[in-house]
């Protein structure tokens, strides 16, 4: 599918690529983009071909947070019209955070803002090493609200009681080090890292790697207690007897691939 602001791509092992594609404005978030972004995310969960996803963007920089004709705009809405577009990027950051699908970042230049929600929001980041960060909301008198949850699991409370009030510029090397991005890349290389990462994917079970990120965010904000012991049993039990469980063992056990694995 290719649009004026979004192009999806999808290849022939179910790998989809969903990039931005606003150069001209450094890919700066607005309510066409957010919903458009959103829309595609979901049609790509529904779509049983798609194995994975990779998020990326076209020209110097990733993403620059809001587009400032969009900011205008916001200027004259009314409360209600404020908190409807609040929402609206929630669902976008909450569908990739929840994506039943492993996400891929390829972050080639600068981020900003909510862009770094969309950083923190998916499952493996890989960064570019002139690639840098900041969480800018401040600096105009904001806040980083709608993506807090996401960058908070991302690199702490204590990284973020710093990061969200000084508004610092930071690095791919400090990204890396606070746990935001996984793993940087020479420039040319981002392209190969991902086909290299997505391919270790592809050998994984699709319901698997959807249920263990379930599982990652229910045991994240679960106590260690005895119904959550009980929880986590329960959830490995249910996927042994699953189809894909059994296959998984099966091919284990047989000394074969699996038949999710592609050819």
């Amino acid at each position: 599918m290719t649009s004026e602001t979004i192009l999806t791509t999808i290849d022939a092992l179910g790998r989809a690529t969903l990039t931005m594609n606003r150069p001209d404005v450094h890919n700066a978030f607005d309510d066409a983009l957010i919903a458009g972004l959103t829309s595609q995310l979901k049609s790509l969960e529904k779509n049983p071909e798609v194995r994975a996803v990779l998020l990326a963007a076209s020209g110097k920089s990733f993403s620059a947070g809001a587009d400032l004709n969009w900011m205008r705009r916001m200027a004259d809405y009314t409360p209600e019209e404020n908190l409807a577009d609040a929402m609206a990027l929630a669902e976008l950051m909450q569908t990739l955070n929840s994506l039943a699908k492993p996400t891929l970042a390829l972050v080639q230049g600068p981020v900003y803002g909510g862009g770094v929600g969309l950083v923190a929001a998916c499952d493996i980041v890989l960064a570019a090493p002139k690639a840098s960060f900041c969480l800018s909301e401040v600096k105009l008198g904001l806040i980083p609200a709608v993506i807090s949850p996401y960058v908070v699991a991302a690199i702490g409370q204590r990284q973020a009681r710093r990061y969200f009030i000084s508004a610092e510029r930071f690095d791919a090397a400090k990204a890396l080090q606070l746990g935001l991005v996984h793993e940087i890349v020479a420039d040319e290389g981002l392209e190969q890292a991902a086909e290299r990462l997505s391919r270790i994917l592809l050998n994984n079970g699709p319901e698997a790697m959807a249920e263990a990120k379930r599982l990652m965010g229910d045991v994240s904000c679960g106590v260690l207690d005895e119904a959550l012991i009980g929880e986590t049993a329960k959830r490995i039990a249910d996927i042994r007897a699953s189809s894909e469980g059994q296959e998984g063992l099966s091919a284990f056990l047989e000394k074969r691939r699996p038949s999710w694995v592609p050819a």
